[in-house]
Formats: C-alpha cells, sequence, structure tokens
C-alpha cells in the first residue's frame, strides 16, 4: 500500500494561518524537524516564537528584515538581500536561537520565505543570532553526468554552528537524478550513520524554451525495509512537501525540460549534530562511478 497520503503534502494542504506550508510536530509521527512557508505581499510581516526550536530563515524569493528578540531580551536585525528565484542562486539567511521572538518583514517587493526549525535540546543554552552572507555559503557540484547536482551548504555543521538543524538547498539540471544512489539515516550507529528524520521541500521551474501551457513537474522516492516499511513515489511540484520518517530516499527526479530544486531540514534525537548516511546496498556500487 502507498503512504504518499500520510507522507506527501501538496501545496496548501499543510496551511497554517499565515504559512502556506506548516510541517511542525502536530502531524503524527513527526518529532524533530519543522517548515514553514510563506508568501509575503510588499511590507507584509509573519510572526514565531520559535520555543524549544532553533531557525534558520530562508528567503526563497526577494529580500526581508528579520528582527529578533532573543532569550536573553537582547535585539537584532538583519536585512536578508534574498534572490529572485531559487535557481537564482544561493542566498544569504538568518540563524535564529530557541527562545526568541521572530518577526519577518517584506519590502517594498513580495516575498517568500522558509522557515526551517528543529527541536534544539542538545545544547544546555541557546547560541547566538547570525547573519550568514550568500558569498559565505559553499556551493558544492556533487556527482557526475546524469547525477550531477548543485548543492548550497548554508545549515550544515562545518558552515554554521546550530544545536540540532541540519539543512541545504539541492538544484538538480532537467534530466538528472539527485539523492542517488539511494540512502537513509534513520540508526545512530557511532561513525556511521545518524538518526535524522528530513523535510524536503520541492519547488520546479521549466527551460526557457518551454510552451506557455508547460507543466513543471519532478518525482521523489522513499522506501523501507521489512522491519520497517515505507513506500512514497510522489508527483512534486513547486510548494509540495514529502517527509522522510525513516527508510531508504532517492532518487529525486527531475524530467527532462524541468529544473528541480529542493530545501532539506533535518534533525534527529542523536547527541550529536552530524550527517552520516548508509547507502542501500543494493546500489552503493553507483557511487564511486558519481564522484
Amino acid at each position: 500500500m502507498n503512504d504518499n497520503e500520510r507522507w506527501v503534502r501538496t501545496y496548501g494542504t499543510a496551511a497554517d494561518g499565515p504559512f502556506q506550508v506548516s510541517i511542525t510536530d502536530a502531524v503524527p509521527g513527526w518529532a524533530h524537524t519543522s517548515l514553514r512557508v510563506a508568501a509575503l505581499a510588499p511590507f507584509e510581516r509573519v510572526e514565531l516564537d520559535t520555543g524549544d526550536s532553533e531557525v534558520i530563515v530562508v528567503p526563497l524569493r526577494g529580500g526581508v528584515d528579520v528582527t529578533v528578540a532573543d532569550h536573553a531580551g537582547q535585539h537584532h536585525k538583519a536585512p536578508l538581500a534574498g534572490r529572485e528565484s531559487v535557481f537564482a542562486g544561493p542566498t544569504d539567511v538568518a540563524y535564529v536561537p530557541r527562545g526568541a521572538a521572530l518577526t519577518v518583514t517584506a519590502g517594498e517587493r513580495p516575498a517568500k520565505i522558509a522557515l526551517c526549525g528543529a527541536k534544539a535540546a542538545k545544547l544546555t543554552e541557546p547560541l547566538p543570532f547570525r547573519h550568514l552572507a550568500a558569498a559565505d555559503v559553499p556551493v558544492e557540484h556533487r556527482g557526475a553526468g546524469p547525477a550531477e547536482r548543485q548543492v548550497r551548504n548554508f545549515g550544515i555543521p562545518q558552515v554554521l554552528d546550530a544545536d540540532s538543524i541540519i539543512a541545504c538547498e539541492v538544484i538538480t539540471p532537467a534530466g538528472n537524478w539527485s539523492s542517488y544512489p539511494p540512502h537513509k539515516h534513520d540508526e545512530e550507529r557511532a561513525g556511521l550513520e545518524t538518526e535524522l528524520e528530513e523535510i524536503y521541500y520541492f519547488e520546479v521551474q521549466a527551460r526557457p524554451d518551454a510552451p506557455g501551457g508547460a507543466d513543471p513537474v519532478g518525482y521523489q522516492r522513499v522506501y523501507g525495509t521489512a522491519e520497517r516499511p515505507i513506500d512514497v513515489l510522489a508527483e512534486v511540484r513547486t510548494g509540495d512537501v514529502v517527509l522522510v520518517p525513516y527508510g531508504w530516499h532517492g532518487p529525486a527526479m527531475a524530467p527532462p525540460g524541468y529544473d528541480l530544486y529542493y530545501l532539506n531540514v533535518m534533525a534527529g534525537p542523536g547527541a550529536t549534530r552530524a550527517w552520516l548516511i548508509c547507502d542501500d546496498p543494493a546500489h552503493a556500487w553507483i557511487r564511486g562511478g558519481l564522484r
């Protein structure tokens, strides 16, 4: 039996207040990560008390002003320049600690923002607010041939100090596969694998020569084991979300004619903040030819 109904949220079906996408621990079986996406009119704002979660503010389109009152009563402000679209390049981001009051305000132009969150329980004290410039976001070209993709590592442990959250963006060109070979991270095995649930948020664009009636689309696969079964094969469009509570995931597929973007948000219960994965043994041999 296909599990799309449980683990796939098409755009608008997980709305909450000002957020067109709202994934939180209110979702049955979801515990560690969150994602909220809001489309803002000029000068419109959204507010969020971060509570026991840390948050990374990621402009998806346009620029915004971020203001924060942290747990110690200190006030912070950062203008995020943003970008024209997720396909235009990396963006600057803001890290907001737990126990803070966050306000995000659009400027003179419409904006679209993602608030990537994770329960922050590893450290005894909240970390400070930070603004990471777009120029400081490492951009990695991973894979080769039909599995080549661009990874923007703004929220990984080597780049951004945080309690639990791990986040990045991936651009998969039309006709290519990413999240491949299929892999998992759902067990704590020292030095080999970390337990992380994961959110995939998607956007898709047609290539410039596409006709006006083109329908940009991508695909995402998640599957499990006999002990922990899960079966997701989702057709995704802009604003759709696929949740990966456990199991092998990949490939994420960009059909010819359509570029695929996804934003990944990961966190888990382990003591160490690390992204350690295990490839599906049936397909692990492929990785050596894709480096």
